[in-house]
């Protein structure tokens, strides 16, 4: 399965607690996508969130983040996992 990353660039600002919430949603809409999202992390004071997700394309991962909270990612890339 492809393993992606997204970037989303909030302009209004992030906490962490607000990015949580919107993991737990990925987590209960992502089945019927077979996407799985694996890990997130935040920076607050830049308004930045990382997404890591396996998904058979951008595009369901981007389909996971709708329909489950909305912030949809500005930017996604398909990667691979190093040492």
């Amino acid at each position: 399965m492809p393993l992606y990353m997204d970037i989303h660039h909030l302009t209004d600002g992030v906490s962490a607690e607000d990015v949580a919430k919107a993991h737990a949603a990925d987590l209960q809409t992502e089945a019927g996508y077979e996407v799985s999202y694996l890990r997130y992390w935040v920076n607050e004071p830049h308004g930045k969130v990382f997404c890591l997700v396996e998904a058979p394309s951008a595009e369901a991962a981007s389909t996971v983040h709708r329909e489950a909270h909305g912030l949809v990612a500005d930017e996604i890339f398909q990667v691979q996992e190093g040492a």
